[in-house]
């Protein structure tokens, strides 16, 4: 039996109430098509917001009810994201980490002024800021700015699956979201590989070989 790893509550550097600090986190790293987006959220310890977690343990309702709050309570937000051509250029590490930098550089735009730290879910920060940041393991459960930021991008994401879904009913992206499930993969099979697609990804890139339409 594989025993749970517990972390302990998370310990600020700065204190929120004293310091503005920013909370960020991205949402599609693992689909195979569309952007990759980053969102920044700084709160404000005056207005209290019940219920952030890892939008991952949220329904999709509570997301969306709680991304309307996060945005009428917060200081300031922002949204980045790189699309599937960057993500193939810069590769998926490199496009979430501009995503988030772009994320921050409109949550600062909105506050008029930047951060006094960085938040970040994972083991990883974006470079080149000139601010401090630092790595939370697990942060969008344990860190209430990264989860809002998570929220924030997890349905800016949806919400652009549902548009390109709209518009190519076909591929099930509503259902998917871009994720490799067997109908997805199915289905790519026999229909055309949309410009959404990141053809970096294996599967993808297997197809177009297989087609001959792989550059």
């Amino acid at each position: 039996m594989i025993k749970k790893i517990v972390f302990p509550p998370f310990e600020y550097p700065l204190d929120p109430a004293l310091y503005q600090v920013c909370g960020v986190d991205e949402a599609g790293r693992g689909p195979l098509m569309g952007d990759v987006v980053a969102g920044c959220v700084i709160l404000d310890p005056s207005r209290e917001i019940e219920g952030l977690n890892d939008s991952k343990k949220l329904s999709e309702k509570k997301r969306n009810l709680l991304e309307i709050e996060i945005k009428s309570k917060a200081l300031a937000w922002g949204i980045g994201s790189c699309s599937s051509e960057e993500i193939d250029r810069l590769n998926i590490l490199e496009a979430s980490m501009e995503a988030m930098r772009r994320a921050y550089a409109q949550a600062c735009k909105m506050l008029g002024h930047e951060c006094a730290l960085m938040l970040v879910d994972g083991n990883r920060v974006p470079k080149g800021l000139s601010i401090e940041a630092t790595a939370v393991v697990k942060g969008d459960s344990r860190v209430k700015e990264i989860s809002a930021a998570s929220i924030l991008a997890k349905v800016e994401r949806d919400r652009r699956m549902y548009a390109l879904d709209a518009l190519y009913p076909e591929y099930g992206f509503k259902k998917n979201k871009g994720y490799p499930t067997a109908a997805h993969l199915e289905a790519l099979r026999t229909l055309p590989v949309l410009d959404c697609y990141r053809r970096s990804y294996a599967p993808v890139r297997r197809i177009l070989q297989q087609r001959g339409e792989m550059i």
